[in-house]
């Protein structure tokens, strides 16, 4: 049944929904997103409190955002309600729900968490996509006061429809540009280690031989320069592989060989533009991993997944690392496209070396049907 909004209300929930389209899409802080969220839904409700649950893999929801009175004197950030409560259900079901006093209504009651009991009227709403939920938006009046119209139901629940989208689109476009600083860093550090290290390299080899040639006899003033520059040189290389390593690590404040947290890193990312949840197997001691052979594997693992996300047009992702035989080996498998022709194989080939270069192999499958990459080098 089609109800009719006031002009003030539409005016108003176009305003607030604008307003979070703009931070949202500008990278604001994730969290000053969600504030500004349950912020403009308590205002647009004429709420008490609104809240933000966010839903777990059990089901469960969590509050991440809060805007009203605090809750027994405390904030409800943090609080977890049960997979049997109704914001819960709603998380699941996609379905809003309105009841008149959330402590007595049959739906609500048993699962109504002491620090929400001192209110009456309650509006729940799905928050996020049909393809991806993100939990629920809720409402609360305090009791004594009027229950929330049906209007007012259809306004929070096309606005959380539309902050939920707006907020699975940011994070999609926070991982593009993730990605996009990922293979720029990979790019400037491949260009580093194999073109500027090298012929640092190169260049400090000729001085030593240079200085070494037994048929030329230098000064020693010359000869203490040559062996300062043939020092300097080597310290410049040292510099830069230093920076090599930074620029391949996204996250430097972390232990660089924890390869199993940066694998559940990349995939996280590939989730957020895939839509889907990929497949990920881990299997044996990751963290045995030395850097060198972590840093090859986490960009192999990019390089494979990127692939995937720009061109494949997968609906399945499987991701496997485990390590056997003394070997660590990454699998990555989809049931896209294939690669294309005319795609750039330089990635693929840059995969290729650095299993070489550190006596692994690499293997590339790609069909109509789905691509398969396997990356493997010893350890």
């Amino acid at each position: 049944m089609l109800r009719l909004m006031d002009p003030t209300l539409a005016a108003r929930t176009l305003t607030a929904s604008t307003e979070i389209a703009t931070a949202a899409l500008a990278g604001d802080d994730p969290a000053a997103v969600l504030d500004l969220v349950v912020r403009s839904a308590a205002a647009l409700a004429e709420a008490d409190l609104g809240l933000v649950m966010a839903q777990a893999d059990d089901g469960s929801v969590t509050i991440e955002a809060a805007h009203g009175g605090t809750v027994l004197g405390t904030s409800p950030l943090g609080l977890v309600l049960s997979s049997r409560s109704s914001a819960a259900r709603v998380a699941r079901s996609g379905v809003p729900i309105v009841v008149d006093d959330v402590t007595t209504d049959p739906r609500t009651a048993p699962f109504v968490p002491k620090e929400l009991r001192q209110y009456g009227a309650f509006a729940a709403a799905p928050f996020g996509t049909r393809e991806r939920s993100l939990g629920v938006l809720t409402v609360y009046r305090r009791r004594g006061r009027a229950s929330f119209e049906p209007v007012t139901v259809d306004v929070l629940t096309a606005f959380a429809a539309q902050a939920g989208l707006v907020t699975v689109l940011s994070e999609g476009s926070a991982a593009r540009q993730r990605v996009d600083l990922y293979e720029e860093r990979e790019r400037i550090a491949r260009d580093l280690h194999d073109v500027i290290v090298q012929r640092l390299y190169g260049a400090g080899m000729q001085l030593d031989l240079l200085a070494r040639k037994p048929t030329r006899k230098l000064a020693r003033r010359d000869a203490t320069r040559l062996a300062d520059a043939v020092d300097q040189l080597d310290a410049a290389i040292a510099d830069v592989r230093a920076v090599v390593r930074t620029l391949r690590d996204p996250n430097p404040g972390e232990n660089h060989t924890d390869l199993a947290a940066s694998v559940r890193a990349e995939v996280d990312i590939a989730r957020e533009l895939l839509g889907f949840d990929p497949i990920l197997q881990l299997h044996g001691d990751l963290s045995a991993v030395s850097v060198s052979v972590a840093d090859d594997a986490r960009a192999a693992l990019r390089e494979a997944l990127s692939n995937v996300v720009r061109h494949a047009g997968a609906g399945w992702l499987s991701v496997q690392v485990d390590i056997t035989g003394g070997k660590l080996r990454l699998l990555v498998a989809d049931d896209g496209s294939g690669i294309p022709d005319g795609v750039t194989k330089r990635g693929l080939r840059n995969l290729a070396e650095r299993a070489e270069r550190a006596g692994g192999t690499f293997e590339l499958r790609s069909s109509p049907r789905g691509t398969t990459v396997v990356w493997q080098v010893p350890v």
